[in-house]
């Protein structure tokens, strides 16, 4: 069985090298639904509550939101990067509160200090999907991830990873101690 969770990213972006619209700097609303497939825990009668796969999901995936997107052969990233350390906030500044945690995979390095995210490749909805799922496939046991920005959407299946130890009280993931983050259970 699955359940599923629907996130909202506002980013800015643009196709770099694309002959269109969309080679401009421009703005987008992405939807991103995650399908997580699991069996149904009996002690809370569910497979993993959807409101944790969204804060499990958000906390992961804050830098994309009302942050910039390039890629990394895109010359307007070192306009920015110049433009930002001359602002003083190439490092950081208080006002910004919405940053996750750094991250670099193949795909994306995020620097969550001056709300951008580089890409290796265009981030199309299905670029997204890639990076996304490169992100969240140890932390969620992800069937399906679906995107929307615009009006372009894609999607992929994925064969789940296996059986995740979840809480019998709250139905979250137990950590590598058997220990639930959430609510204390400790497996016996």
């Amino acid at each position: 069985m699955r359940s599923i969770a629907r996130l909202e990213l506002q980013y800015a972006h643009r196709f770099y090298n694309f002959k269109g619209e969309a080679q401009y700097l421009h703005g987008h609303t992405g939807k991103l639904v995650i399908e997580v497939e699991d069996s149904i825990n009996t002690g809370v009668n569910m497979v993993f509550p959807c409101n944790e796969i969204q804060k499990t999901a958000r906390h992961i995936l804050q830098n994309f939101d009302h942050a910039l997107i390039l890629r990394e052969d895109d010359p307007l990233l070192p306009a920015v990067l110049e433009v930002y350390r001359t602002q003083g906030i190439r490092d950081g500044a208080p006002t910004n509160t919405m940053r996750g945690p750094a991250f670099k995979t193949d795909l994306a390095t995020a620097y969550p200090e001056c709300r951008l995210v580089v890409t290796r490749e265009t981030v199309t909805a299905e670029g997204m999907i890639k990076i996304v799922y490169a992100l969240l496939k140890d932390k969620l046991n992800i069937a399906r991830l679906t995107f929307t920005s615009g009006d372009n959407e894609a999607t992929q299946e994925y064969t789940p990873c296996g059986t995740v130890e979840r809480c019998p009280c709250c139905g979250i993931a137990l950590d590598k101690n058997g220990i639930c983050p959430k609510c204390g259970y400790r497996k016996r």
